[in-house]
């Protein structure tokens, strides 16, 4: 028997539809934000990206922002609750750092900077990250060096200052890998939607750029 199509099936119907209107072009304005922001870190030059901070690494050493130096620098913004963006750029880091090892030797760095202060203990990154490059760092420390980093490095996080650790909450946050350079100056940001061989192509291309402008070699 074929029910009628009733007034609060109607209203029911026209709502779902107003939800999920709003939904898609809310995604669709953040996901545009996100190219405008990729955009804007390589439209003028090489922007003011980087800068003094200090974390704690997931093995519990002091870390700041001179260790990065000597290296070329992977730099990562996420947390480890992330259910799927977070893992994919990660992976990606490491089937990218795996490819430039052969090709360049140890001279990177890849580096996971939290921005969950309250749940990602040294111990939880720690055990996080054996899912991933064993050259990882990981870093992560109060809300004020996190807000500060986060901050150096134009990277957007939505963790409140007062989050619950036992909390089951996720964070909004910027989709960047960031390469600097062995002086620690900004190279270039690659967003979730460049893939590894590209961002493979500009690493190369920007470790020729610089040994030819400086005359060394890492």
């Amino acid at each position: 028997m074929i029910q009628a199509f009733t007034p609060t099936a109607a209203v029911v119907f026209v709502l779902a539809g107003v939800g999920l209107y709003y939904y898609f072009r809310q995604e669709k304005a953040r996901l545009a934000e996100e190219r405008e922001k990729e955009r804007g870190l390589k439209s003028y030059g090489r922007p003011n990206i980087g800068g003094p901070f200090s974390l704690i690494t997931h093995d519990g050493k002091a870390f700041t922002s001179e260790n990065i130096l000597g290296k070329w620098s992977m730099i990562y913004f996420g947390f480890t609750n992330c259910p799927d963006i977070c893992p994919a750029e990660l992976d990606k880091m490491t089937a990218v750092l795996d490819d430039m090892q052969k090709q360049h030797g140890d001279i990177f760095l890849p580096v996971f900077i939290s921005v969950d202060p309250a749940r990602d203990t040294p111990s939880q990154m720690s055990e996080y990250l054996k899912d991933f490059h064993p050259s990882f760092i990981g870093l992560a420390g109060g809300y004020a060096e996190t807000k500060a980093v986060c901050k150096a490095y134009r990277v957007y996080f939505s963790t409140p200052p007062n989050a619950d650790p036992k909390g089951d909450y996720l964070v909004d946050h910027s989709i960047f890998i960031y390469l600097m350079d062995p002086s620690g100056k900004f190279v270039d940001a690659f967003g979730q939607n460049v893939g590894q061989e590209e961002v493979e192509f500009k690493i190369n291309e920007a470790i020729a750029n610089w040994q030819k402008e400086t005359g060394k070699k890492v």
